[in-house]
């Protein structure tokens, strides 16, 4: 009974962390919460036949195949949800507008200490962006340069369930070569492909801007590149990378034409098993796929 014990705790562990979390939106935690969730939930179904002397196999055989067939579950869930977003009218790609509603930075502590860092280390907004992604929700992005217009970051906020959002980062520069550099903390997977001049590192794990940052100039230094001003209207030019995203996954094959996407769906069969294996790897180890 004292191993139930242990089970139970998992389990209230998990429980509470999920409830503390749908305030503060973390994707750590979401990463802590799912697998507290797993492992609980095996050995729980594992307690449950050996208690009730379902079966005459060793407990460890038990929690293995509970926790694989938990696996399997969560593998088919996932599936379903992403060839769901396939089908649905929701954007992979969406098209910004201005934000002149007004709402832009949330009435939370943790995120206006982020404006006030940005303040207070010379950071100018440029633009605040608005982009519909269906179902009355939208995704508001606040633009930001620093003195010598060599770093932009796009500071975006990321609307999580009916009470509580979250805040990524997005730190773009451009060289005088040409290459365009992103240094981000995006949790959601892309799956897709980027320009050959685009170099992106995706950091989920580095949920501080300041950190970031130190790590997109790292990232710059280490390739011996010159930046070069931006010049480049925000609005224009995130446009145009959406737009250049879909042409290049389109006819790289992870989306279907676009006179094939109403019978088909948005995403090739290939296109929705690289996004699939990146749900995994994001949602359990907070890695994206490098491709």
């Amino acid at each position: 009974m004292e191993f139930a014990f242990v089970i139970v705790a998992g389990g209230a562990a998990s429980l509470l962390v999920s409830y503390f979390n749908r305030t503060i939106a973390s994707p750590v935690l979401a990463i802590v919460n799912r697998w507290l969730r797993w492992i609980s939930y095996s050995l729980l179904v594992a307690w449950l036949m050996d208690f009730l002397a379902l079966t005459g196999r060793p407990f460890t055989v038990l929690a293995v195949t509970a926790f694989l067939l938990i696996f399997l579950i969560e593998t088919l869930y996932n599936w379903l949800a992403i060839s769901a977003l396939s089908q649905s009218p929701i954007p992979l790609f969406p098209k910004f507008s201005i934000n002149a509603s007004g709402e832009e930075w949330p009435a939370v502590a943790r995120i206006i200490a982020v404006r006030d860092w940005l303040r207070k280390n010379k950071f100018t907004q440029v633009q605040a962006l608005l982009a519909d992604i269906g179902n009355g929700i939208h995704l508001r992005v606040s633009v930001y340069q620093d003195a010598e217009a060599k770093i932009r970051v796009q500071v975006l906020f990321i609307p999580m369930n009916s009470s509580s959002v979250t805040v990524c980062f997005a730190v773009t520069s451009e060289t005088e070569a040409g290459m365009r550099y992103t240094t981000d903390n995006l949790f959601l997977p892309f799956g897709g492909f980027y320009p050959e001049n685009w170099s992106v590192e995706r950091r989920p794990w580095t949920r501080r801007l300041p950190a970031l940052i130190k790590a997109h100039r790292a990232r710059i230094k280490n390739d011996g590149m010159t930046l070069a001003p931006l010049h480049n209207d925000p609005l224009s030019d995130l446009n145009d990378q959406q737009r250049d995203l879909d042409r290049l996954n389109t006819e790289l094959g992870f989306l279907f034409p676009h006179g094939m996407r109403e019978e088909y769906g948005k995403m090739t069969f290939e296109g929705r098993y690289r996004v699939w294996k990146e749900v995994w790897f994001l949602n359990y180890l907070g890695l994206p796929q490098r491709y």
